[in-house]
């Protein structure tokens, strides 16, 4: 297995453990160069959503991403935690619902637009 997929995996289950609900993994390959996979798990309080990104930050070090980050460290709705190959959002549920990441990442992206 690679090194990426078994992150995954330690993400995801790091977010189980800590009691984080709908824990989706999207698989970004042939849709984005932005990053390998996407995790997207909802919180039950900003509290929650707080302790859950810095569980995570503190996986992605243990396991050798050095320069990984917390964005929206000011917002109390969303989290992102950015681990270069491995990006994991973290929703309030209202905030998850409205943004709706996982039907816009999970849709096929057409390779080819046509403009007329």
């Amino acid at each position: 297995m690679d090194k990426i997929s078994d992150l995954k995996k330690i993400i995801i289950k790091t977010l189980d453990y800590n009691k984080a609900l709908d824990i989706v993994a999207i698989d970004l390959a042939g849709k984005s160069s932005v990053a390998d996979y996407m995790i997207i798990a909802s919180g039950t309080s900003s509290r929650h959503i707080q302790a859950l990104s810095e569980q995570v930050l503190d996986q992605f070090k243990k396991n050798g991403v050095a320069d990984t980050k917390i964005e929206g460290k000011d917002s109390l709705d969303w989290k992102l935690v950015d681990g270069i190959d491995l990006i994991v959002h973290i929703f309030n549920p209202e905030k998850r619902k409205f943004y709706e990441l996982e039907k816009m990442w999970s849709e096929l992206i057409p390779q080819e637009r046509v403009t007329i």
